[in-house]
């Protein structure tokens, strides 16, 4: 088919694209840019005699007082080569044992906390992020302001970079035999910034305000499958008991959801803003939207000698990446708060520069083209399939985002996430893709709005690709790009659009999110496809209480096929996220999922 026929003619980007991708392709080649090792490792099975050798250590298992049944099930997963040694530490944990004990079994080192010895008392981090108008953390659809708020309340637990998680401000916690019951042990002697003291009755409120309908978290999508306000007991002051209504694993993962802050149920009253108490380490002193937030350290902290730093101060400074390029460089900040952000642009420019840190890291980061399958055309799944065959995934990495990510296949499941199920990635079809069209009637073509955020520069570029490469099947894509700001007041309404998601640990997780319908029948919060499927839903439900590694891969594999057949979405790319920081800010660990978690950070004095 010509140019001209395939209406390429029109558009003057295409040859600049086309040329650009050519180029990449020829001087440099794609496999270059996506360099990041730690995305194409997969870690080894270990050898059943290797295995053998280190659970001989089995001796470690005595020490746990109460180690859960199935832990032994994970030994043997382990011993036959079905788990990793980092897969069998992450369920182990989840059941209650702890990660030191977990890594001894697994033969992995288990390393000791770092010597403060060098640490540093002082100073005030700046860092550039957007200030949002924020009322209750548990409605949070952005990272930023969690990460603001973070530093003055809490999580009972927290998973590390490792995707391993621990307790926080739990002591423990502790599952039945058929995960249907959770014990959740607080830990005693720890006091929110107003002076009273954290328990049981703190928990169970903000359970309950999670659960609530009319808070309209997404904590409800996630936890309210498995578990309604009815099924929250407080057993003592120290301890809360969890009666789900079907088995989950993932409960602790679940607790360290970026909106499920530990609340002071005597002050809170739905405005955190208004009534800053939470037991973090430091204090709000001021929250003007749009602005500034400043914090100031407590000096009663539970974490004795913790934090090290004075202050932190985040200046909301726009949306534009170059003014905040500027002033890092310029050391007028410390850091820049990617959140939601695209970072490309940062990471160009900044990764050779001599006074500032650029920190990678792999995580499960995307964007969604994401189709409502209530309103036509994307009600019809021939529409939806066409579109997600004009994606030519290689190029749209690479050009979009320099490669530095994997590949994604249409199903909400990365290839890291411990229920994976290997599959191939799809390839363009856009000759398919017109077939498509013209059996759903549109023998013609079709005209489509897609909307997208302007400040996201990957995802403006992933839709001019897809606008120029679904042509020859018959689309004609007019792209919509608005402010951010206006993209996320209509992000679940628009029919067509492509939205930032970010990275959990556990492929459960987004799809319990995003892919499913609460109890009455409707999508749950973040649904914002409306996509419903009664085989999909039931496998999930399914996969969530399933601790065998081998059924539960064995159901994924059915649950990402489900997807890609009739899916709501297209994954072209996960991608990967930096951590930007001057120099002088020691200690900074990156986070898959952008989390500040800067309790050991310290300054280092400016010159």
């Amino acid at each position: 088919m010509a140019r001209k026929d395939q209406g390429l003619d029109t558009d003057p980007r295409y040859d600049t694209l086309e040329l650009e991708w050519k180029n990449r392709k020829s001087l440099q080649g794609v496999d270059r840019y996506n360099d990041s090792r730690e995305w194409k490792g997969v870690e080894r099975p270990i050898e059943e005699r290797e295995a053998k050798s280190l659970l001989r250590k089995e001796g470690n298992m005595e020490k746990e007082k109460a180690m859960h049944p199935r832990i032994s099930e994970l030994a043997e997963y382990l011993r036959q080569g079905k788990l990793t040694r980092r897969e069998f530490v992450r369920y182990a944990v989840l059941l209650g044992m702890s990660a030191g004990a977990a890594s001894q079994m697994a033969g992995l080192p288990w390393p000791r906390r770092a010597s403060a010895g060098a640490a540093k008392y002082g100073g005030t981090l700046r860092v550039s992020s957007s200030v949002q108008k924020v009322t209750h953390p548990a409605q949070f659809s952005w990272i930023s302001p969690s990460n603001q708020l973070r530093q003055v309340a809490e999580y009972l637990t927290f998973t590390d970079k490792d995707n391993i998680t621990h307790p926080y401000l739990l002591e423990g916690w502790e599952a039945s035999e058929d995960l249907k019951e959770w014990t959740l042990s607080l830990k005693r002697g720890i006091r929110f910034n107003n002076g009273d003291e954290f328990t049981a009755e703190d928990v169970v409120f903000s359970i309950n305000q999670w659960l609530d309908k009319d808070v309209g978290s997404s904590l409800l999508g996630m936890m309210g499958t498995y578990l309604d306000r009815t099924g929250i007991e407080q057993v003592d002051r120290y301890k809360v008991k969890l009666h789900l209504k079907r088995a989950e694993i993932a409960v602790p993962e679940h607790l360290f959801h970026y909106p499920a802050l530990i609340l002071n149920h005597r002050t809170f009253q739905g405005d955190f803003i208004k009534a800053p108490h939470g037991t973090g380490p430091y204090t709000l002193e001021l929250y003007r939207e749009g602005e500034r937030c400043v914090l100031r350290r407590r000096n009663d902290y539970w974490q004795k000698g913790l934090p090290y730093m004075d202050g932190m101060e985040f200046i909301d400074m726009g949306t534009e990446m170059a003014p905040q390029i500027a002033a890092i460089q310029a050391g007028e900040i410390d850091m820049i708060d990617l959140g939601d952000a695209t970072g490309t642009d940062v990471y160009q420019a900044l990764k050779g520069a001599p006074e500032i840190n650029v920190q990678p890291i792999a995580t499960a980061q995307t964007r969604v083209l994401r189709m409502r399958v209530d309103m036509k055309p994307w009600s019809d799944n021939r529409v939806r399939m066409a579109l997600k065959l004009c994606q030519h995934r290689e190029k749209i990495l690479g050009l979009a985002y320099f490669g530095q990510g994997l590949e994604g296949q249409d199903f909400h499941v990365y290839p890291k996430h411990p229920e994976y199920c290997k599959k191939p990635i799809p390839p363009y079809q856009p000759e398919r893709a017109r077939t498509l069209l013209k059996e759903a009637g549109y023998p013609k073509g079709l005209d489509v709005n897609l909307a997208v955020g302007s400040d996201w520069t990957d995802i403006v570029r992933y839709a001019e690709i897809l606008k120029q490469d679904a042509t020859p099947a018959g689309f004609r894509i007019h792209i919509q790009t608005m402010p951010t700001s206006q993209y996320w007041e209509k992000w679940t309404e628009v029919d067509l659009g492509i939205t930032p998601w970010t990275h959990r640990p556990l492929g459960t997780m987004v799809l319990n999110l995003a892919y499913i319908a609460d109890d009455s029948g409707k999508p749950v919060p973040w649904n914002e496809t409306r996509w419903v499927d009664e085989e999909f839903s039931t496998l999930l439900k399914e996969a969530n209480g399933t601790l065998d590694v081998e059924k539960r891969r064995k159901i994924f594999c059915r649950l990402e096929q489900i997807q890609w057949e009739r899916g709501s979405v297209g994954i072209a790319y996960w991608r990967n996220n930096w951590f930007v920081t001057q120099k002088r800010v020691k200690n900074v660990k990156p986070h898959p999922t952008g989390y500040m978690l800067f309790n050991t950070v310290w300054l280092e004095k400016q010159a």
